[in-house]
């Protein structure tokens, strides 16, 4: 009888030297658009605090709550998603996955967060990943804990880059 076997591990997670393979995907919050910064504007407006929760959630947490459930549900319809593979970061379509734009890991040469007006409510920010003539190639809006996904992207370049020059050494010896 034939049993079936895994897949042999991989030295570094996420790097294949023959197959695309998805290390992250990072749905952006409410804080990708407009609209939603301006409710997390609304809600840090007033820094004062009663009983340690500021006095802009009070007044405005609970009428502005449906507008940010109507907003998070048509981002997760008609929004984007975006994607860190061991070869780029891309953007797509939230409900299909189609692809809208992809930049190679080896095109990455700086990573940067910008924290938006009303972002910092949400704990997000944008990616914003550049060239090496320091153009941005592509911008991830809205992504929660954007530090962290700033660092996934980087550690998934380092990562692809040390591949490539260990294969490039390997073909040469042979």
């Amino acid at each position: 009888m034939a049993v079936a076997t895994a897949a042999p591990p991989q030295a570094i997670a996420g790097v294949s030297a023959s197959q695309e393979r998805e290390i992250e995907t990072e749905f952006p919050s409410i804080a990708a658009v407009a609209p939603g910064r301006l409710l997390g504007s609304l809600l840090e407006s007033i820094p004062a605090r009663i009983g340690g929760i500021k006095l802009s959630y009070l007044i405005f947490g609970l009428p502005l709550a449906p507008l940010g459930l109507v907003g998070y549900l048509q981002l997760k319809v008609t929004g984007q998603r975006y994607t860190v593979t061991n070869r780029s970061v891309s953007v797509r379509s939230a409900l299909t996955g189609q692809l809208v734009k992809q930049v190679a890991l080896k095109d990455i040469a700086d990573v940067t967060v910008e924290v938006l007006g009303g972002q910092e409510f949400y704990r997000a920010g944008d990616v914003v990943i550049r060239n090496a003539s320091g153009d941005e190639t592509l911008r991830c809006s809205g992504v929660p804990q954007p530090e962290r996904f700033r660092h996934v992207i980087l550690e998934a370049r380092d990562a692809r880059l040390q591949s490539d020059e260990a294969l490039a050494l390997i073909s040469k010896r042979r």
